[in-house]
């Protein structure tokens, strides 16, 4: 019948099942999140504890553990007497995900611009032309890891470790939500004509510049994931996109 949802894929035994209750727990957790990440389990599908730990080759218990970190997460509900549902992305976690990388990365790519030196703009390129590579081969996966790695790398290049990790930490939850623009509202050479701007902004020197293109990308980013999922740009987002002054010198972002 039209509009049924699918039955879950079948997960592969554990190659190993052993070793402590709180490591199984969380490759348990990281099986299903990739799952739903690459779409093989999708919003509406039930899991079933006992169906997965036999799969698994594992009992139930960290079956269960592992389910309700993901329960935490936004990613699974439990119902009574009907198992655990596969949740639509919530909007609202969307919303405080990318109002968060604003309100971090923007004053950070105008740090990082102003401190880079030209062996640090090189790699950045590098990072770039890497991107464009996996761009003409149509691979996102591998696309994706570049343009992570671009954006860790400028956020370093701002002397925060901390914040890179935060960021590191909130581009995992959107991945986790099993959401992308890539191959749905935008192409990977878009994604890169957005990357190549907040580099050609370092490479002039104009330290607001480089903040404004990554600002750019960002609420891009937000605005195309949330008319996917339903939502449209959110008022939430709108006070974040506002213009940094300019003023202040290039060392006070």
């Amino acid at each position: 019948m039209s509009g049924e949802v699918p039955a879950p894929p079948t997960f592969p035994a554990l190659s190993d099942p052993s070793g402590g209750a709180g490591t199984l727990t969380t490759r348990i957790a990281e099986l299903i999140r990739d799952a739903i990440a690459d779409g093989r389990l999708v919003p509406g599908m039930r899991l079933s504890v006992p169906q997965l730990a036999a799969q698994l080759g594992a009992s139930r218990t960290p079956v269960r553990e592992a389910l309700l970190l993901l329960a935490d997460q936004g990613l699974v509900g439990f119902e009574r007497n009907r198992g655990v549902r596969i949740l639509e992305t919530p909007l609202h976690d969307l919303e405080e995900i990318f109002t968060l990388r604003l309100l971090l990365e923007v004053p950070a790519t105008r740090r990082a611009a102003a401190l880079a030196t030209p062996a640090e703009v090189e790699q950045l390129a590098g990072d770039l032309a890497a991107m464009g590579v996996e761009a003409g081969r149509d691979d996102g996966t591998a696309f994706m890891t570049a343009d992570r790695r671009f954006h860790d790398r400028l956020l370093r290049i701002a002397g925060n470790r901390r914040l890179a990790d935060q960021v590191a930490n909130l581009r995992d939850l959107v991945r986790f939500l099993g959401t992308s623009t890539v191959g749905r509202s935008r192409t990977l050479h878009t994604i890169l004509e957005e990357h190549v701007a907040i580099l050609d902004r370092i490479r002039a020197g104009d330290p607001p510049g480089a903040a404004a293109a990554m600002r750019a990308h960002l609420l891009s980013t937000a605005g195309l994931l949330l008319a996917q999922e339903g939502g449209g740009r959110p008022a939430e987002l709108a006070w974040a996109a506002i213009e940094e002054p300019t003023g202040g010198g290039e060392d006070d972002g």
